[in-house]
């Protein structure tokens, strides 16, 4: 259910939620009655709807410790990049902020530079944009859309549309928005109850991360997507 309201833009009845989970809407209703008690849910003013409160929106950034979300990457992370040739990197938003919580280097011999510890512009990299599209709090999302190139997405309208793709697909493309040459793929992490609690994600240059047609390579999506779910799995199980 928490993962339904996530997704929904504006909002699901009590109806929508029964036919979506296959439960009667005495159930559903109880259910709602419950998460809206401890704060997790809001309804809208009409009282029809139900989404996601702030509150609950900002629990990503909280309740689970970076070290935590770090660890249980780390065989995945390093697997991905082991299968994909290409940089990964592990990140969960804080305060806006895409922050790199680990990173794989690109298993050649080339000169890299370490980015744990760095942060990234959520709007403008695969990484950022596959936790910004699930973040209900509205906390996250940039103020000002900064360009990094001429790719970069500074409308707002824009962004909200390419966020909803992402919630449509599961996954976040990018492609020279941050870096010129450079394209990204990144999937959700998520934990307890569907929370997106970060992003796994590989970045390499356009001719190896896109086909002919410069679209996001099929067999690498299903690497990061495989990836991101693993990684979830493990924080679910482990609590």
């Amino acid at each position: 259910m928490l993962r339904l309201l996530a997704a929904a833009q504006n909002g699901l009845g009590v109806a929508d939620l029964g036919n979506a989970l296959g439960l009667p809407k005495p159930t559903v209703h109880g259910i709602l009655r419950t998460l809206h008690q401890v704060g997790f849910v809001e309804q809208d003013h009409s009282g029809a709807h139900y989404h996601l409160s702030d509150a609950f929106g900002r629990l990503g950034e909280t309740y689970l410790d970076p070290n935590e979300l770090r660890s249980r990457a780390i065989n995945w992370a390093d697997s991905l990049a082991s299968r994909s040739g290409e940089v990964v990197r592990v990140g969960r938003l804080v305060e806006g902020k895409v922050v790199v919580v680990h990173h794989v280097f690109r298993p050649d011999d080339s000169d890299q530079n370490l980015d744990v510890g760095t942060t990234l512009p959520p709007h403008a990299c695969a990484l950022g944009k596959a936790v910004l599209a699930f973040d209900t709090s509205g906390a996250a999302k940039p103020r000002r859309l900064e360009a990094f190139t001429t790719r970069t997405i500074v409308d707002p309208a824009r962004l909200a549309e390419e966020l909803a793709a992402v919630r449509t697909k599961g996954w976040a493309g990018e492609f020279e928005e941050h870096t010129v040459e450079l394209a990204g793929i990144a999937a959700p992490i998520r934990g307890l109850g569907g929370l997106v609690v970060g992003a796994v994600g590989l970045t390499g240059r356009i001719e190896r991360i896109c086909d002919s047609r410069l679209r996001h390579r099929a067999d690498l999506v299903t690497m990061v997507r495989a990836a991101a779910e693993a990684i979830g799995r493990d924080l679910r199980e482990d609590r």
